[in-house]
């Protein structure tokens, strides 16, 4: 799972960023790019700790077909793993967060998402180094199953489930942000609902949140760690992964329009040409209308608060 889906991130980030890089019309990388950018390089490198380091040292085997050396390596690569998980959540969200606000203009919105993105980036930070802390000494983390040690370490699970649950509730104040703007759009409204289906895509996000909740029962307060911490391993590994590709959807599309203009024009009549913004955004504009998803507002503006067709 680990290689096949990332495989797939891997690719449509690279895509996403040679078309803003290369075929965009300014040849530049917006904030939010470089934000995801970051985190594909965190994400390569889980890979390869996924990979050669927890599936290589017992994830998914029974903890007493391992020896002491062996499980103290799984613990290693498994506190990796959960401070990478963090971080690379929290700058997924900052990079929707970003880009949603470059897109409309309203002052009331944009202060909104300026908060958000604000929230994601201490919200990271916080758990990131909670993570990093979390038992005293550090070390104990790794040694309190493998030798006779003495630690302590803070409710992990309970730790868990309010990231669970402050995640899965910024996830579902994304989508609303943006689907609440959709019926103020001049469109037609088949256009307004592939917008609208555009941002119903991140619900995937979500829905991948909740399901890993049950992965967190048992954990952190298992006698088979190995084994009972592969579905938390799994699920969010899927979750960071679907994160990444749903962040990607906006630009995919404006590459897909790119290729065949006629999925962004309504009619032959209304084909035109296709203007775009510094290379963040691509929109298709007809005689008869403009598609502006910053039309709630002023449109005179900045030109990254425009995306469209």
């Amino acid at each position: 799972m680990s290689i096949s889906l990332g495989s797939i991130t891997v690719i449509l980030v690279v895509v996403r960023m040679i078309f803003k890089q290369f075929f965009s019309k300014t040849r530049t990388l917006g904030p939010d790019d470089k934000v995801i950018l970051g985190t594909l390089a965190i994400r390569i490198s889980c890979i390869v700790v996924n990979v050669k380091g927890l599936a290589h040292h017992g994830l998914g085997k029974d903890v007493w077909t391992l020896g002491p050396e062996e499980l103290t390596l799984f613990s290693i690569f498994f506190y990796v793993m959960e401070i990478s998980y963090f971080v690379e959540l929290s700058l997924v969200k900052l990079s929707l967060s970003i880009f949603f606000l470059y897109i409309f203009p309203s002052a009331t919105i944009r202060r909104l998402l300026f908060g958000t993105a604000v929230f994601n980036g201490l919200f990271g930070a916080a758990f990131a180094l909670t993570a990093i802390f979390q038992c005293t000494p550090v070390s104990y983390f790794w040694t309190q199953y493998s030798k006779p040690s003495s630690g302590h370490c803070i409710n992990i699970n309970v730790f868990g489930w309010i990231n669970a649950a402050i995640s899965i509730a910024v996830d579902i104040w994304l989508i609303a942000i943006p689907l609440s703007q959709v019926p103020a759009l001049n469109l037609h409204w088949k256009k307004k609902l592939g917008v609208v289906i555009m941002f119903l895509m991140g619900t995937f996000v979500t829905v991948v949140s909740i399901l890993r909740l049950r992965s967190l029962i048992y954990f952190a307060n298992s006698s088979n760690p190995t084994w009972d911490q592969f579905d938390v391993a799994n699920w969010s590994t899927i979750e960071v992964n679907v994160g990444m590709i749903c962040s990607c959807l906006p630009s995919l599309r404006l590459l897909l329009v790119r290729l065949f203009p006629q999925l962004g024009s309504g009619s032959k009549s209304e084909r035109s040409h296709v203007v775009e913004s510094n290379g963040h955004t691509n929109r298709r504009m007809s005689i008869k209308e403009q598609y502006h998803l910053s039309t709630l507002e002023s449109t005179k503006s900045h030109p990254w608060r425009k995306i469209g067709e």
